[in-house]
């Protein structure tokens, strides 16, 4: 069974993200890929606000356990969450370059 987390109450999702965030953060630091996540999050993050806010103004989702506090339309939640899926996904990326290519972690000094 798994751990019943709702009772965060309206802050559960927003733990959910912090949670996820610091491992995302800690794939990043292992990789030295800050600047490279910090670079995908900035090309990527229009593309999800724009999803994210049609999809919630269609009413394709709803999101019950948040704070409310909304910016820019969207929940606060969601800008959180659209920056820890890249992070992550570069995060695992880089990392797993390192430990199953047996790479060293690169000096993120620019693109590669």
């Amino acid at each position: 069974m798994l751990p019943d987390i709702t009772v965060f109450g309206r802050y559960t999702y927003l733990v959910t993200e912090v949670m996820w965030g610091t491992v995302a953060l800690a794939l990043l630091l292992y990789a030295d890929a800050l600047r490279t996540a910090a670079r995908t999050v900035l090309v990527l993050y229009p593309f999800a606000y724009v999803w994210d806010w049609y999809t919630l103004e269609v009413g394709v989702f709803e999101i019950p356990l948040r704070t409310g506090i909304e910016l820019l339309g969207i929940p606060l939640e969601e800008h959180i969450f659209m920056l820890v899926v890249p992070a992550m996904v570069v995060g695992a990326h880089e990392t797993l370059g390192i430990v199953l290519d047996g790479d060293e972690a690169p000096t993120d000094a620019g693109p590669r």
